[in-house]
This record gives structure tokens, C-alpha cells and sequence, in this order.
């Protein structure tokens, strides 16, 4: 087993992502998980592994505008919700996977909610990581900023947001090496403080929300719900009360963790989510 680094080019438009293969591929459809922002597919890398040890194949990609992915203008890529989906939709059909498990955390990441509600024939199993899931949800102050005209130019072209960003919403201190990672694409090209006003601008969050919590009122397919309970930015409550509407979501609660989980309780997540998508079946 190793972690990749891969490109593929899909209408156009590259995506970049990590993926794990293990030595002996379980009987299990891949997973495929899906960061928030201003992340990208390396906040996965310490889980991706533990997963791979289990016999899953697993891939995180970087969304466009994210990561080393494409970065284009917003005249050639909406980075609204519809045009997300449409384009994981074609991304999976380029990877030839007709089934998957679908892990999403973050704002952005919610947009793969949308995707499984909108495809649940291609959604084996579905986990929830601190993801935005009531319609009262409102981006933190600190991600509004980023759409106020020139106050945002000015922010979005500072890598340090990806300090002020990631470190205020985990709690937690993050390594060097790490921050060098996750600012790369900032330091890399102007492009990306684009793309991440783009998509602050366009993320639709009322209508998704809407979107988003109905459909999974409704939904049908094995959920686990993992949830820093001190999360600075998200409701504990609209985990839990998702949780008592769906007999099929069950709800694991980090009680010290905040709002990206897998950037520093991987070791405890992974298990559980191993345990999850081994134990149900549909």
C-alpha cells in the first residue's frame, strides 16, 4: 500500500487526487472523501492509509478551485453547488466507479450531501463529519469575509488564512509542515484566493441547506454521523436532531473535537468508520 498523488482531466478541468490501493481490495465499494474549505485532499492523508490497512480503496479529491486542482475563472466554472455536483458526477464516471461510500466534512464538502441525494443509487454508505446540516446555518464571520469586496482580494491572497482558518476551527495547533502543505496553493498562484472567493460567493448555503436537510430526513441508505461536539462553528443540536429523525444515521460524538475532526482525531476516527462500512449492508 502507498498514497498517490494523481491528475486527471475531465471536461477540461484537471482534478488532483490522493488515493490509497491496498494490497488485498475487500469486496467493499470504494470510498471516496470529500474535503471542506480552505482545505484540500491532504487533511485526509493520516485516515487514508488506516483505511487502505482494511482492504479499501480510497480516494480524496481536490475540488476545483481547491488544492492542486484547476483553478479557473468564474466565466468558465460557476462553483456553484449544481456545477460542483455535475462535475463530481462526471469525475466519478471518469474513474469508472459504479458505486461508492461517500465521507464529506466542511462547508463545500456538503455539496457531496446534495450529490447522494441527488444519485443514491451510486451511494453505497454515507458518513458525515461535521458538515453544515440545518437550514439555520450561516458561514463563520471569518469565511464571510472573504466575499466582502476588496477586504476579501486582500485576505484570500494571505496563506496565513489557512493558519487562522484551520487552526481556529480544530483547536488545536497544526505542524509546520502541515500549514506549508495546506498553503501552497496560496503561495503557488494567485488563482486560488479566486477560486476560494468564488466559491464563498456561490455557495448557496440556504437553498442547500434546505436541500440538505430535508433529503436526509428522508434518506435511505446506512449513515454515521461523527461530530465535534466543540465545534466553533456548527450546531452540536443539528447533528443530534438529524440523528433522532433517520433510524439509519447513527451519531458518534468526539466531545473534545471541533470542526475538522480528521486533522487531528484520525487515529480514532478511522476504526470507527472501518467498523462502519464493513458491519451494514444494504
Amino acid at each position: 500500500m502507498s498514497l498517490t498523488e494523481n491528475t486527471i482531466t475531465v471536461d477540461n478541468l484537471k482534478w488532483f487526487y490522493h488515493q490509497v490501493m491496498p494490497a488485498q481490495l475487500k469486496d467493499k465499494s470504494p470510498v471516496i472523501l470529500l474535503h471542506g474549505i480552505p482545505a484540500h485532499s491532504y487533511i485526509w492523508c493520516a485516515m487514508m492509509p488506516i483505511l487502505s490497512e482494511y482492504g479499501f480503496k480510497a480516494i480524496a479529491p481536490d475540488w476545483i478551485g481547491c488544492g492542486g486542482s484547476a483553478q479557473p475563472d468564474k466565466r468558465d466554472f460557476k462553483y456553484t453547488p449544481d456545477a460542483y455536483i455535475k462535475a463530481l458526477e462526471k469525475l466519478i464516471a471518469a474513474l469508472e466507479l459504479e458505486k461508492v461510500s461517500l465521507v464529506v466534512q466542511g462547508f463545500l464538502g456538503s455539496v457531496g450531501i446534495q450529490y447522494a441525494l441527488r444519485n443514491p443509487e451510486q451511494i453505497d454508505r454515507l458518513i458525515i463529519l461535521n458538515t453544515p446540516l440545518a437550514d439555520n446555518v450561516k458561514l463563520p464571520w471569518q469565511m464571510r469575509q472573504w466575499a466582502i469586496p476588496f477586504v476579501g482580494d486582500m485576505l484570500t491572497q494571505d496563506p496565513l488564512l489557512v493558519d487562522r482558518s484551520l487552526e481556529g476551527g480544530s483547536g488545536f495547533v497544526i505542524s509546520d509542515r502541515d500549514l506549508a502543505i495546506y498553503r501552497k496553493p496560496f503561495v503557488k498562484a494567485s488563482s486560488a484566493g479566486r477560486s476560494l472567493i468564488a466559491i464563498v460567493k456561490n455557495l448557496q448555503i440556504q437553498a442547500s441547506m434546505r436541500e440538505i436537510n430535508s433529503g436526509l430526513q428522508q434518506w435511505q441508505k446506512p449513515t454515521l454521523i461523527i461530530w465535534g461536539m466543540a465545534d466553533p462553528w456548527l450546531s452540536a443540536d443539528d447533528a443530534e436532531n438529524l440523528a433522532q429523525t433517520n433510524s439509519l444515521m447513527e451519531l458518534l460524538k468526539l466531545e473534545e473535537a471541533k470542526h475538522y475532526p480528521q486533522e487531528h482525531w484520525s487515529k480514532e476516527i478511522a476504526p470507527v468508520i472501518v467498523n462502519f462500512l464493513g458491519r451494514h449492508k444494504n
